[in-house]
């Protein structure tokens, strides 16, 4: 018994060893726990703290970048201080392929977590494109053309009057084309939407040309409430075959659509060409300009009156007359006007 005694004190010796190895594996795999813990808690802390930009910042972001792309863009902008950390918040999340190139205004103070969501929901900067009732084609052409936002060269073949007159938004980077493209869908998908409800017995067969005659009645007037009474005096004069007499629609057979500069003269008013009115009866071949959607709406359901005349009241508006000689009386009237205010001027 007694040569027994060593062995089995080394075998007590051996198994407390291996428990004080165990105690001592399992307290440092809770001590890295608690520290992976601590540095995940200090990470997400800092991904949803107060970033370090003390303003609004601009920044934009290239397609096709790359989260670390992205990431040290804004870093190099002051509104992210560890480009790893946006990477890692990005990946995490797995949001590689969901974030959205375009221009950004950073918030002040915008946390991590926030640049990721704006990038997410791709609320990049709008900007914004008005173009005016009345225009000529080749007005807008020049106008979207000197616009330094947009990008590439117009290559579409845009008709006179084929543009709806509207403000559109886009972003930067967007191109000539993309707009303008849009603008005629917008005048597309107006007519559609209305054409069905036109007045009956118009003397319009087709879209075209209620869009040649909504083009007169917006270069004719520019008050509103006036719009559909002038379009019902041209529709009346049609129905009556009676020529329009437009002196918009001589302008453009002169200079395109371009400011005359100057009253018309006699000689003008008996000129022939496609888009005189005084002289060709019915409409002229193509629209004098981009009519707005009141403008065409007038002319799909204009008032219901038997005006046949009208002239300038001096007020900005205009005098209707349904027989000649009231609206001769109309004229004199603005005769009277037109030498007062040149007195006045003199």
């Amino acid at each position: 018994m007694e040569s027994e005694q060593p062995i089995q004190q080394h075998s007590q010796s051996r198994r407390g060893g291996i428990k004080s190895f165990i105690l001592f594996a399992l307290a440092l795999a809770l001590l890295s726990a608690l520290a992976l813990a601590a540095g995940g808690y200090m990470a997400y802390r800092m991904a949803t703290g107060p970033g370090p930009s003390t303003e609004d910042t601009i920044i934009l972001l290239e397609a096709g970048s790359s989260a670390s792309s992205i990431a040290g863009d804004l870093e190099a902008a002051g509104v992210i201080e560890h480009r790893e950390l946006f990477v890692a918040a990005v990946r995490l999340r797995g949001v590689q392929d969901q974030v959205k190139a375009g221009e950004y205004n950073i918030p002040a103070e915008a946390s991590v977590m926030e640049i990721i969501d704006l990038l997410i929901e791709g609320k990049s900067i709008l900007y914004y494109f008005t173009t005016a009732e009345g225009l000529t084609t080749a007005q807008v052409l020049r106008a979207i053309g000197a616009n330094e936002i947009l990008t590439g060269e117009v290559t579409l073949d845009i008709a006179e009057g084929e543009l709806l007159p509207e403000t559109y938004a886009f972003h930067r980077g967007d191109s000539r084309d993309d707009v303008l493209e849009r603008m005629v869908k917008a005048q597309d998908d107006l007519i559609a939407r209305i054409w069905d409800g036109r007045a009956t017995e118009l003397p319009i067969a087709t879209p075209e040309e209620a869009i040649i005659l909504a083009s007169i009645v917006e270069k004719e007037t520019a008050v509103p409430e006036e719009r559909d009474r002038i379009a019902a005096v041209f529709v009346n004069r049609l129905k009556r075959g009676m020529r329009l007499e437009s002196d918009p629609t001589i302008i453009y057979g002169l200079t395109g659509g371009e400011p005359l500069g100057r009253g018309l003269r006699l000689s003008e008013l008996r000129k022939e060409t496609p888009y005189n009115t005084y002289v060709i009866r019915g409409l002229p071949p193509t629209p004098i300009a981009n009519p707005g959607g009141a403008s065409i709406k007038a002319v799909l359901n204009p008032a219901d009156t038997d005006d046949l005349f009208f002239v300038a009241d001096g007020s900005g508006g205009h005098a209707f007359a349904t027989n000649l000689r009231d609206h001769e009386r109309n004229v004199a009237q603005w005769r009277r006007v037109e030498r007062q205010r040149a007195q006045q001027g003199g």
